[in-house]
């Protein structure tokens, strides 16, 4: 043999060699170090799941009446599996079954394929759960159909009727709460495809899941879902059932017992509502222009000061949940989103943001505190503020002379804010400030929460924005280049139709172009008094009040209280501080008593006529907020933002109406009745025993469950049924009662500030308009 023919063989066992070598090493792997991996998988491939829901938890009130709770609906069910063995694959028992519900044999038909298959229809409609278990094509059928079904089985082979747990929405009190509560819908493929693989295999996702949405069943979610009963068949290469390999029983959901008290969010939402169909109709009792306005949205919000349980909260216009079960329709979806309906999806309460107007008085007070103004000191209020080439005006022009910085808050006086503001700006600098200079009042409305989100328990909280030089700068960078392009094209087709507004339009891009970055003493009053570029939703300034009234905690709103299993085991949620105001004691307490005396004697007075202030004192602020809409002025934003007992202070209630007027005419007479609904108040006498709340005050002590589940609340407890009315002697709008001459206006109350004279009034109550002029757009110059 040549040598050359030995190197061949040589080499050749090497290969067959190495790749015996290989083989071995291969399966020495698989066989040994991942052969329980492949032996678990290729179980897998044998096994399948039937997953039974768990019944899902209660979401109840402080007391433990249903919000949301579960009603047993009878369903009929058809398992494929079953059809699959008959000889015409059950064609004759579907459409037997069809005939029995009043249906027809396609839309059986239609129910019963996998969503996502060839020709199936999308969800709700059709199937996206195992395709093993029993798949419901009925349900809340009648008790005779069900019973016929069950009594003929041999008619109906695969076919079966039962129970299943269906969410309801009780309305005790006949309240809706749609925007806390939230609703239930498919879960998503992003949703199953985000699960990790360490999630626990009992509670993972299913495709067939529902899932909490919006409010309480987003955010409680896992906790009210459970964990559901899991049966696991054998079957064979064509996937028919051999038998079952196992049953683990699940655990049902556990129970959300909310902040929420049903009575009292029924009588917030009746005071929301008729203050909006108040506003539209100009029914006002303590405005005598009787003005109609717009009034396309509303919010009201009721939180306890000593921890920050919101006790009640409503949003106009909202919707009924009922609508979201067993699916919603593209049109329903469309109308609750559509501008054409108010978008009743919206949460006005916690999603909408507003300028907050005169309500924001109290921070630039506590602003200008920390800054060295004397608040004891006397500030000029005339009718109007010169700022540069601009006159920034009084509502209606009313000046005031020299007066009180208290006083100024009582009547709302905006000169002397812009004063304050004016000071304040040349001292950081003026035009010749830095975005990093000092800005005392946005530095207040952060501390004070503004700009940013609660924090609250529900899901897609707006964090509003506070008027900055940080702020403008920021628009400034991300609009540059497009003010530039417009100030260069200048409005072409407008132009066509209205030359001078195309003119001012290419100006104003021109000079926000330019320097549109300047912080300029326009921005800085118009900040002053809540105007500008600062929104706010209404949560955020009820908890900002919540802190004035507490002495400066600002807390973290939440609207659950505790989390109880179904085996009865409560998990209480604690109150969240938050932060703390930066205030000295002196301020708090220098706010408590002008915003006491705003009620008493100044633009809170008119809708408080009659009300017994002198045992319940109430603290407030009135607020008229000039909005625009698409760049064109609209009616005003009306808010009341108030504290009661503001001696003692427990609860902080705000109220704002989009396009709703003034303050004092629009909100405050049913901020009024939501106070005489919490204290009992009829007419002068106070009867704790009248009050909304069971006790007279929030609920201490979590409520008890019976073993069934079912909550024990204060009307079974007595034998009676849940109501789903309010009692008929719930407070209604008061008839603003003569003032009582100037004596009644002007009672002596201690203090040195308290010493002044009489001043003059316009000829009728009402608030004063913020005097800022327009509602300027980001980055617009001012002088």
């Amino acid at each position: 043999m040549s040598e050359r023919s030995t190197l061949r063989l040589v080499v050749l066992a090497v290969l067959v060699v190495s790749l015996l070598g290989t083989l071995l090493a291969r399966l020495f792997y698989l066989q040994l170090v991942t052969g329980d991996t492949y032996v678990q998988a290729a179980a897998n491939n044998s096994l399948r799941e039937v997953v039974t829901p768990a019944a899902r938890g209660l979401i109840v009130d402080q007391v433990g009446r249903p919000l949301v709770a579960n009603r047993s609906s009878l369903v009929v069910s058809v398992d494929r599996t079953e059809l699959a063995k008959q000889s015409d694959d059950g064609v004759a028992t579907l459409t037997r079954l069809a005939k029995t519900l009043g249906t027809t044999y396609d839309d059986i038909a239609q129910r019963l394929k996998d969503c996502g298959s060839t020709g199936a229809q999308p969800p709700p409609v059709c199937w996206n759960g195992s395709p093993f278990a029993p798949i419901p094509v009925a349900e809340d059928v009648s008790q005779d159909v069900a019973l016929s079904i069950m009594e003929r089985s041999i008619e109906y082979p695969g076919v079966s009727a039962g129970l299943k747990s269906v969410r309801q929405y009780p309305t005790p009190y006949g309240v809706n709460a749609a925007h806390l509560l939230g609703y239930l819908g498919p879960v998503s493929q992003d949703e199953l495809s985000r699960q990790t693989s360490d999630t626990a295999d009992a509670q993972r996702l299913r495709r067939s899941d529902l899932v909490g949405r919006a409010g309480i069943e987003d955010s409680y979610d896992a906790q009210l879902r459970g964990v559901p009963a899991i049966t696991k068949l054998a079957v064979d290469k064509a996937q028919r059932v051999t038998g079952t390999v196992s049953t683990d029983d699940g655990t049902p959901g556990s129970n959300v017992v909310s902040t929420i008290d049903a009575r009292l969010q029924a009588v917030v939402e009746q005071q929301l509502q008729a203050a909006i169909d108040c506003a539209r109709a100009g029914c006002s009792p303590v405005d005598s222009t009787k003005q109609k306005h717009v009034a396309d949205s509303g919010a009201a919000v009721v939180v306890d000061t000593t921890n920050g349980h919101i006790l009640a909260m409503a949003s106009y216009p909202s919707y009924d949940p009922n609508v979201w079960l067993g699916g919603i329709s593209s049109k329903q979806y469309k109308d609750l989103t559509s501008p054409a309906s108010g978008k009743p999806l919206t949460a006005r309460a916690f999603q909408g943001l507003y300028a907050p107007g005169s309500t924001f008085k109290a921070i630039t007070t506590t602003a200008a505190a920390r800054s060295g103004f004397d608040l004891g000191g006397s500030y000029d209020c005339p009718s109007f503020y010169q700022a540069g080439n601009q006159q920034f005006q009084n509502h209606e022009g009313g000046a005031y002379g020299t007066i009180s910085l208290e006083r100024a808050l009582e009547v709302s006086c905006n000169t002397v804010f812009y004063g304050i503001a004016d000071s304040m700006w040349k001292r950081a600098g003026g035009l010749s400030a830095t975005v990093t200079s000092a800005d005392p009042i946005a530095t207040a409305a952060t501390n004070y929460g503004l700009g940013q989100r609660t924090g609250i328990d529900l899901p897609g909280e707006a964090a509003g924005q506070v008027s900055s030089r940080q702020y403008k700068q920021k628009v400034w960078d991300t609009k540059h280049d497009a003010w530039c392009a417009s100030a260069a094209a200048g409005y072409p087709e407008l132009r066509k139709t209205n030359k001078d507004k195309a003119d001012e339009f290419t100006r104003l891009d021109r000079e926000n172009c330019e320097e549109g970055y300047v912080w300029r003493v326009g921005d800085a009053l118009n900040a002053a008094i809540g105007q500008g570029d600062t929104v706010v939703t209404p949560l955020q300034m009820a908890m900002a009040y919540a802190a004035i009234a507490n002495g400066g905690t600002l807390y973290q709103p939440q609207v659950a209280k505790a989390v109880v299993s179904a085996d009865g085991k409560a998990e209480p949620i604690a109150p969240v501080v938050k932060g703390r105001i930066d205030a000295s004691k002196a301020t708090m307490s220098f706010l408590n008593t002008a915003l006491q005396a705003t009620t008493t004697d100044g633009t809170g007075a008119p809708p408080f006529q009659g009300f017994p202030l002198g045992r319940i004192p109430v603290a407030s602020k009135t607020g008229s907020a000039q909005a625009t809409v698409d760049g064109s002025a609209v009616d005003s934003t009306a808010w009341f933002a108030s504290f009661a007992p503001a001696n003692q202070p427990r609860y902080a209630v705000v109220m704002m109406i989009s396009q709703g007027g003034t303050g004092s005419g629009t909100a405050g007479p049913f901020v009024r009745n939501i106070y005489e609904a919490l204290f009992g108040v009829r007419g002068n006498t106070i009867d704790p025993a009248r009050s909304v709340l069971v006790g007279g005050a929030p609920a201490a002590a979590l409520p008890a469950f019976a073993a069934d589940g079912t909550p024990m609340t204060p009307e079974t407890a007595a034998g009676q049924p849940m109501p789903t009315t309010l009692p008929s002697d719930q407070p209604v709008t008061p008839s603003p009662s003569k003032r009582a001459g100037r004596a009644a206006r002007h009672r002596a109350r201690p203090g040195p500030h308290r010493s002044r004279p009489p001043v003059p009034r316009p000829g009728r109550w009402r608030r004063w308009w913020p005097g800022a002029g327009r509602r300027q757009r980001p980055g617009m110059r001012s002088p």
